[in-house]
């Protein structure tokens, strides 16, 4: 078992590769009552397109899949409902797709090992039917629906759509009404024999336990499948240049919604040291306690802190500000002139406190068990050892972060979603 640890915030983990190719990450969290188990796929929105491992065939698959899968796994063979056994025994469960994976998780003070009964069995144990697959079709049809109707996903695909020209991250997670309906059984145990191969997956577990112990539990529930070994995934040439500036649509809001992002073509590059400058520039530049959000509050053009975000993958990778104001073009305006000034003279003494400020983030997030199997569950999907924030941390020089600035935060590099009040 490989111990991995960071001397400066006192935290360990533990990894172990199985023979089936399962990847287990272990991180004791001594003297606190909960547990939290994450069980992730590497599969996505994104992997619509891939090489079967056993036969080497080209599979296309409707978007949506991942999805789909994710809400068809909880039901069994013998009748049940896997999620309503969980939440019968008291546990907090759940899952999510994202664009890069799928997750199956729980927390929990009581009933653990009964919880990981469960959870083990079911994703190890699909069901799949014509009939449960059409009747999932109108449930999910609906979820999409929904989702059409919210303004605040609305803001985030059209700003994806301003970035990218063919980049599969347009995709939206759950597909379109059309896509769905091409999904068939066949389709979904397909992609779960490739996708939910052990060595496509980890599995993450954070509380109180003594770590040969709790590995042992997790081989006891293992069904032993063959490694298939990697799978060879096919995604569109990576693209330079935006798909277009801007994109506005109209929808019941009070006062228009915004997203600014900004496009970062170096993928793969330093990962974590850039993720770090980003998250002080974003900080430095409309953070709660930046000159501009205080000089836009005042002025009444933001009532609340905008959101931000650093989105990335081995496939794309983007900054969001997303925001409310009653004038969207006038806070990208400020926001240009802002990041212009920050060019010209970056105040070493405030880009020091926000970097303390950046580090405390990382810190408090391995106060809580759930944070901390998530993070590290992201992050592995990424090629990222987690405690690599912290050990990163003190090589994010001033000097670094301007370049970081120049390159990231151009106006050749924004897009703006907008919208705005029907």
């Amino acid at each position: 078992m490989k111990l991995i640890e960071s001397t400066k915030i006192k935290e360990k983990a533990y990894i172990e590769k199985l023979e089936n190719g399962l990847t287990v990450i272990i991180i004791p969290k001594e003297n606190t009552n909960k547990k939290y188990v994450i069980w992730g796929t590497h599969f996505g929105s994104i992997d619509n397109r891939f090489i079967e491992p056993k036969n080497k065939e080209e599979v296309f698959v409707p978007d949506g899949v991942a999805h789909f899968l994710e809400h068809k796994m909880f039901e069994q063979e013998n009748g049940r409902n896997s999620l309503d056994v969980l939440m019968s025994l008291g546990v907090d469960a759940n899952a999510y797709t994202t664009n890069n994976h799928t997750a199956y998780l729980f927390g929990t003070t009581n009933n653990f090992y009964e919880a990981l009964d469960e959870l083990m069995d079911y994703v190890q144990h699909p069901y799949f039917t014509d009939e449960n697959v059409e009747k999932e079709k109108g449930i999910i049809s609906q979820e999409i629906g929904m989702y059409d109707d919210d303004p605040g996903w609305q803001l985030y695909m059209n700003a994806l759509d301003c970035m990218y020209k063919q980049n599969a991250v347009k995709i939206d997670i759950a597909g379109t009404v059309e896509s769905i309906s091409k999904i068939d059984k066949d389709v979904l145990y397909k992609c779960y024999n490739t996708f939910y191969n052990p060595s496509n997956m980890v599995l993450v577990v954070c509380g109180d336990f003594k770590t040969e112990n709790i590995l042992q539990e997790i081989k006891n529930r293992i069904v032993e499948k063959e490694n298939q070994g990697e799978i060879q995934r096919i995604y569109p040439e990576s693209e330079k240049g935006l798909n277009k500036k801007y994109k506005e649509s109209s929808m019941q809001v009070s006062k228009p919604i915004f997203l600014i992002g900004f496009k970062d073509e170096n993928l793969g590059k330093e990962k974590v040291k850039r993720h770090i400058a980003i998250e002080i520039l974003m900080n430095m530049l409309v953070g709660k306690s930046s000159e501009l959000y205080q000089k836009m509050y005042k002025d009444g053009l933001l009532l609340a802190p905008l959101d931000m975000d650093y989105e990335f993958t081995n496939n794309y990778a983007h900054v969001m500000l997303t925001g409310q104001s009653k004038d969207p073009e006038k806070i990208k305006e400020e926001l240009l002139k802002q990041i212009q000034k920050l060019k010209e003279n970056m105040n070493e003494e405030y880009f020091n406190r926000i970097k303390k400020k950046v580090y405390g983030d990382y810190v408090v997030e391995y106060n809580d068990v759930a944070d901390i199997a998530r993070m590290f569950l992201s992050d592995y999907f990424k090629g990222i050892n987690s405690f690599d924030y912290i050990e990163e941390y003190n090589t994010v020089t001033i000097d670094y972060t301007k370049e970081i600035l120049s390159e990231i935060f151009d106006e050749k590099n924004l897009v703006m979603s907008v919208i705005k009040s029907k």
